[in-house]
């Protein structure tokens, strides 16, 4: 099974820089790459799967938002929220208005809720716990990622991929991953702490891949999640659709089952 792993950003400069795409079959590390940009990540993938179905994706950003915005907006599932996104997205990011916050001189606004149930219930890892995807700007923000990245959603379920949980995972299929989940506590940021990390947990991986992955947490990120997706193959084309209401409207982190509860 090709398993690939995306570090993704919402960045409108640099974005080459910071999307990392990093694909691992039976356990091995295969490609670890920068320098494509949000729509060209999305045509590769479906090129990919032409040629193979039989195809993995972890991308790291929330694949929706609380339940409440949804009902508000009256969308009865996250890809009604993705085709709202393309439309509206980057107004919510350009005006920076409630629920949206992070913007210079905005404050955190009072919600009905900040966070997805899926990110309420991860424990921290390290100390640190996911972000609200409402944050759109600030330290470890997510939310302009994740805004920027429903469109692509969307154009890769028109092009035959599931999406889970809203979908069966059948390959090809494309699952949301939160990469401090799978890393588990790690200073990412301190390139000796990776190179560390990088030696004791995959000390077959090759000086090329291992140079590139300590040389940039990004890459790090991708590496490390196409590593542990690797390894749980047959548990992720396994997983069934949602049927639960929340989480057909926010979706789910995808948690390996040894971390799991």
């Amino acid at each position: 099974m090709r398993v690939l792993a995306i570090d993704w950003s919402g960045r409108v400069v640099g974005e080459r820089r910071h999307i990392w795409i990093a694909e691992a079959r039976d356990g091995e590390l295969t490609r670890l790459e920068d320098g494509r940009t949000r729509p060209e990540i999305a045509a590769h993938l479906v090129e990919l799967a032409a040629s193979d179905p039989e195809l993995v994706v972890g991308i790291d950003f929330s694949f929706s938002l609380p339940a409440w915005f949804l009902r508000e907006r009256g969308l009865a599932a996250a890809p009604e929220l993705w085709a709202l996104a393309d439309e509206e997205g980057e107004r919510w990011l350009t005006d920076g208005a409630p629920p949206f916050w992070g913007l210079p001189g905005s404050t955190r606004p009072p919600l009905p809720e900040h966070f997805r149930q899926t990110e309420s219930s991860i424990a921290a890892v390290g100390g640190i716990r996911p972000k609200s995807t409402f944050q759109i700007s600030g330290a470890g923000s997510v939310g302009t990622g994740s805004v920027r990245g429903f469109p692509v959603l969307a154009s890769l379920r028109d092009a035959g991929f599931s999406v889970w949980p809203f979908d069966d995972a059948r390959p090809p299929v494309v699952v949301e991953v939160w990469p401090r989940l799978l890393t588990g506590p790690v200073v990412k940021t301190n390139a000796g702490a990776r190179a560390e990390y990088l030696d004791a947990r995959f000390p077959t991986l090759a000086p090329a891949a291992r140079d590139l992955a300590v040389g940039s947490d990004d890459a790090f990120d991708a590496a490390v999640a196409a590593l542990v997706m690797s390894a749980h193959t047959d548990t992720l084309v396994g997983l069934q659709a949602t049927d639960d209401p929340i989480t057909r409207l926010e979706g789910t982190v995808w948690c390996p089952p040894e971390r799991s509860a």
